[in-house]
């Protein structure tokens, strides 16, 4: 009777145990199916908005061919439009800020990293995080009535008399002093993505283990040798992606460009020039689109944006994993 009851319990033991894994397998598959649908959610939204702007697109790309990329031409009136001035302006306005904020950044993540002391460090931090949590309507309001007024006043003139008369680069410091123009729109996207990239390499500088940096200041080396030779080459992904964010960010951003690139569509021939940008154009004129093919066209700016933020992020990608195989040749 004994091994009767407890042959009984053993198999009620199996069975429970046998239970409890079918309910976990039934949790995981539901857990796995789950996790899963929201990454592919990601995609098909990507996918939706990619087909959306080439359906939009297509008729300017119809009317105007290949061309549309090469023309200078935007002329609502007679329906005639070209997307190389916002492309120019684009790309110029984000090479300036990339420019001017990544050797700043790079200074203020090593400052909070390596010099800045403890009691100093939460508090400088903090403050940079906080920049970057300011909205771009305030960095342009900011541009538009105290920062443009100053620059034009002050910097610019100073830049035309020193800078201006140099060769080669003489030229795009010429033109009128106004204030606005491409290079204001260069400087107040560079405050805008400095504390973006600077957070970035704050994060990734602090994830270097310590015994590697007191290892190189054991053997002698100073300060700028353990950050170039240590520090870098440990995080130099991190350092990238802190880039690639905050060219991301100059490339697409939209109301503080518009309040200070003077909105003119003219190729600028120096940097004091009034240009525009793709999103400036978008945020100017999508609402007051009067024609279908005007709309098409501005459809086809926005595919074009996209397809200069994709290969920026590839061409990243590309330096990362050759940059990777070089070292695997080492």
């Amino acid at each position: 009777m004994t091994a009767y009851t407890g042959s009984a319990d053993q198999e009620h033991g199996d069975a429970r145990m046998h239970a409890v894994m079918r309910r976990q397998r039934l949790q995981d598959f539901i857990f796995h199916k789950t996790t899963m649908l929201f990454a592919a959610s990601v995609l098909f939204v990507l996918l939706g908005i990619i087909v959306s702007l080439i359906q939009g697109s297509l008729p300017a790309f119809k009317e105007f061919g290949a061309a549309f990329v090469s023309t200078a031409e935007w002329d609502p009136v007679d329906d005639k439009y070209g997307a190389l001035i916002p492309i120019a302006g684009t790309l110029i306005t984000s090479v300036i800020a990339l420019v001017i904020a990544f050797p700043i950044s790079f200074g203020i993540a090593l400052f909070l990293t390596e010099i800045c002391p403890v009691w100093l460090r939460r508090p400088m931090g903090t403050a940079v995080e906080l920049l970057a949590g300011v909205p771009s309507i305030i960095y342009g309001m900011w541009g538009l009535f105290v920062f443009a007024p100053m620059f034009g006043d002050h910097v610019q003139p100073f830049l035309k008399e020193t800078v201006g008369h140099l060769p080669f680069i003489g030229p795009l410091f010429s033109g009128p002093t106004m204030g606005l123009g491409v290079l204001t729109a260069g400087i107040i996207l560079a405050v805008m993505i400095i504390p973006f990239i600077a957070s970035v390499m704050r994060d990734v500088f602090e994830v270097v283990p310590a015994v590697l940096k007191e290892s190189a200041y054991g053997l002698g080396c100073t300060r700028w040798e353990v950050v170039r030779k240590v520090v870098l080459p440990y995080t130099k992904t991190g350092v990238v992606g802190g880039v690639m964010l905050g060219l991301g960010r100059a490339l697409g951003e939209t109301m503080a460009v518009t309040f200070v690139i003077g909105n003119a569509h003219e190729l600028p021939k120096s940097l004091f020039d009034a240009g525009n940008s793709i999103s400036s154009t978008l945020a100017n004129e999508f609402a007051e689109a009067a024609s279908d093919l005007h709309l098409a066209s501005l459809y086809a700016l926005g595919l074009i944006l996209f397809a200069i933020t994709f290969i920026v992020l590839s061409a990243a990608k590309l330096m990362l994993a050759g940059m990777a195989r070089k070292e695997g040749a080492k």
